[in-house]
Parts: structure tokens; sequence; C-alpha cells
């Protein structure tokens, strides 16, 4: 049994690829001492710059086509302020190529008045749907004129005088106004009779020419016409904010609901009221607080297919007109993107990959657009945006959505109401950043490779020196082999 094992282990040993050099038949050196030093350091070097190469995530980056389907939607958010259109009209539009066509965005939209400098008070404008206005069907101009005529000479005395003033801003080339007119002045003259000013006076209706009186239907911020505005006593003080605060009446036109309207306000005064302010506004469906101030800031989001498409900004309505040559569509964007919004976790796990997304998403944030006299009128601000996707596929294997974009941006004299036009033409192709972690058998292969390449060229280093050395010492003593 012990002879057997003998031969068994002698039999394995014979396999032996690292026969052992007994250390008494081994030499030092000094030269094999200074190759070994260096090898080793060598090993940590390479050590260490494999382990960073290991512990690197690698980007691989393609072009490659965009599958989505047609009726795939890209969320647009946006953040705009325009110091000089009004939240009153201000509407958001969007068309494409299919023959989409939303009108006057209102669900995911929300308006803020602001003044010339951007700044807010904080409230959100709430706009009043408007149907169809409905007006008299036979003119009875037997009534004459019925209303006083107001100036920027008079208007505050009168408002000041009477618990409550109604006037109606318009022009006279406007088809609206036209329509209005002979309703508004029977309704004066209706409302004189039964509230005379001598006697009574909780009422005016009067009328301003905003051909005439340009400064005071500014400094109400009037940009569509006819708009009734409605002043109760106390109006002229303005809030601290320093706005002038009144409302603005949306409802029919025709001379019954204009009276039955007028005289539902008055009511509301009480005749001990007369020529003094109440205090609070009357909601009706039909009134609603006018904007206190000039400009607007839209923000919100709206849905549009990957289609060559249009998202517009104007100044709409369907029973205003407005005077192209006075609306400057001047605006600044703080904010417009497309797609998801990217959470900051997302962000943190993407820093790595941000020489690779760039800063393409948000290329307009920051840039204002501003058109000054030298533009003349009907300026149109148009902006021409291409869209590109990329898809990021992460470590972890989550598929992260990133829209990039160019814009160039020009100025063109429109033939009606100027806009702001947001061209979106989306690419057929994407881009695809993949993240790619190098495997650990890679890592323990090339550990392997540095160690023994560099015992090796060390060994045949020091080899080379040392019989060198050896045969420099033979030739010096007169020896030859």
């Amino acid at each position: 049994m012990t002879l057997t094992t003998m031969v068994s282990t002698t039999k394995i040993k014979s396999i032996d690829f690292f026969r052992k050099t007994p250390r008494d038949l081994t030499e030092a050196s000094l030269s094999g001492a200074g190759i070994s030093i260096l090898a080793a350091i060598s090993m940590i070097f390479l050590f260490g710059m494999e382990l960073h190469s290991y512990l690197t995530i690698s980007t691989s980056t393609a072009i490659i086509i965009d599958k989505s389907s047609i009726e795939d939607t890209v969320r647009v958010d946006f953040n705009i302020s325009f110091p000089l259109l009004s939240c009153e009209f201000a509407s958001v539009d969007v068309s494409d190529v299919l023959g989409t066509n939303r009108l006057n965005i209102t669900k995911t939209i929300r308006k803020y008045s602001i003044n010339k400098q951007y700044q807010s008070n904080g409230h959100e404008f709430h706009s009043v749907p408007v149907a169809h206005v409905k007006h008299d069907e036979k003119v009875d101009e037997t009534y004459g004129e019925g209303s006083i005529t107001l100036n920027s000479r008079n208007f505050d005395k009168v408002t000041h005088e009477h618990a409550l003033v109604v006037v109606n801003f318009y022009a006279p080339w406007c088809h609206w106004s036209n329509l209005l007119s002979p309703a508004w002045e029977k309704t004066a003259k209706v409302m004189r009779q039964r509230y005379n000013p001598k006697y009574d006076g909780r009422i005016i209706v009067a009328s301003v020419d905003c051909t005439q009186e340009q400064a005071l239907c500014g400094k109400h911020h009037i940009q569509g016409y006819p708009s009734i505005r409605i002043f109760r006593k106390g109006s002229d003080i303005k809030d601290k904010t320093g706005i002038h605060i009144h409302e603005t009446y949306y409802g029919d036109r025709d001379t019954d609901s204009l009276v039955s309207k007028f005289d539902n306000m008055v009511s509301s005064i009480g005749k001990e009221s007369q020529k003094y302010i109440d205090g609070k506004p009357v909601n009706y469906t039909t009134v609603a607080p006018s904007p206190h101030q000039e400009g607007c800031r839209i923000e919100g989001f709206v849905w549009v297919k990957k289609v060559p498409g249009n998202l517009i900004i104007s100044a709409s309505s369907g029973s205003h007109s407005f005077d192209a040559s006075q609306m400057n569509m001047s605006h600044v964007v703080s904010t417009l993107s497309f797609g998801s919004t990217i959470t900051p976790m997302m962000m943190s796990d993407m820093k790595r990959l941000g020489p690779y997304l760039g800063a393409g998403h948000n290329r307009l944030n920051g840039q204002a657009y501003m058109t000054s006299p030298e533009d003349r009128a009907n300026v149109t601000i148009e902006h021409y945006l291409q869209v590109v996707k990329t898809e990021v596929l992460g470590l972890s294997h989550q598929l992260i959505e990133n829209y990039e974009y160019t814009a160039h941006t020009s100025l063109v004299h429109a033939h009606s109401i100027p806009v702001a036009k947001f061209h979106l033409e989306f690419s057929p192709m994407q881009v695809l950043i993949t993240e790619n972690a190098k495997p650990f058998s890679h890592f323990i292969t090339n550990l392997c490779a540095i160690i023994g390449g560099v015992f090796t060229v060390a060994g045949i280093l020091d080899s080379i020196l040392y019989n060198t050395y050896k045969l420099a010492k033979k030739v010096e003593l007169g020896k030859n082999y």
C-alpha cells in the first residue's frame, strides 16, 4: 500500500510545470535586483490603470431609425413671457400636417398677468369661455347716441363721481364694434331713463374711441375691440402692486341682455349706496376681473404628434377685432423642452453622459426675442426647431428618452395679426447611447497578462544583462569559448 502511494505521488510530481531549483544553486545579482524592483513598480502601475479601466463605464453611440408609431405624441413644456400681450386674448394653438388643429388650449395652460419688467402679482388669470355672442338682429337708428363720450380729460372725473361706470372701448373700423354700437346706444338711453344721473346716478354708460384716445386705451390694457370694462367707484385706487382694478363683461351684446345685466349690477349696489362703492365686486357668469397688467406669462404643456407642425401663441377671439399695427409679440423664453421631465435621480445616474447629451434639450432657455419700432408693424416672430430623439440605455437597463433640438429664428412681416410661431420638425433618425461595463472576467484576464508579461520581460532583460556581464568578464580575463 505504501509502495503504491509512493508510485502515484511520483507520477503526479512528474507533471509539475514549476520545478524548483534549490536555493543553493541560484545566484543573486545586483542587476537582477534592480530589474525586479522595476518589474514590481511596473506591475503596480499597470494594475492601477487596469483597475481604473475596469471601473470606468464605456459609452457607445449609434444613429438608428426612429421606430416610433405615427400615433405617438411628445410632450412640449414651455414657460414664455409676453410683456405686451394681454392674458385676456392670449391663445395657444397646435396644428400639424395630418390635419390636427386645436385652438385656444386651456386645460394644461396657465396664464399670469405681468408688467413690462416681467413681474407678476402671483394670481393666475382665468379666461372666461365665450361662446357665440348674440347681437341685435334689427338695427334701430331712432335712439341715436345715448352713451357719454369719455376721453383722457374727463375719464377719471366720471369714474370718481359714479358708483358704476360701464365703458365700451371701441374702434370705428372694427366689425364687432359696429355690430355692438346700436344696442349700446339704446341700452345707454334706457339706463339714463331708469337711473337719471341728476337724481340717481348709480350707473353711467359711456364710450371711448380708441383710435382717438390711444393713450387712455393703452392705460387700461385694451387690445381687442370692443372691450366692455366695468369701473366701480374706487377702481381708480391701485392695489399694492400699483395696478388698477376693474372688470370685463363677456356676455351677449344685444339690447335685452345688456339692459338685464346692467339692472342686476345696479340692484346689487342698492339705492342707499348711490355714488358710493360697496367694496366688493359682484360675481356674474358674464363678468370677470380684467387683466391687472398688460403682459402675460404663459406656462404649461401641450401634446404634439411626431410630424411637422406648429405651436402658435397669438391674440385670438371670436367676438373681438385687433389692430395688427398695435400688436407686439416680443417674448422671453424661460423654458422650452420636449419629452418627459428628467428627474434629479435620473440626472444623477446620467452625469457621466453629459458630454454625449449636451445642452440641446433646452437651447432656447433664457433667450429674449424683441421687436423694435425700426421693425415696423405686423411682425411675426418665427422659430424653426429641428428635434432629434435621444435614447439612453443605462447599466440599470432603464431606457431614458430625451429630445434635443436646434433653433433658428427670423422676423416676418405678417399680412394679418402677428403671432409667435414655433415650427416643429421631428427627425426620422434617433441617437442611441448605451452604457457598457467591462466584464470581471476581462479584468482577471488582463491582470494575469500584466503579471505574466512583466515577469517574462523582466526575466529576459535580466538574462541578457547577466550573460552580457559574464561575457565581458571572460573577455577581460582573456578566456575564449
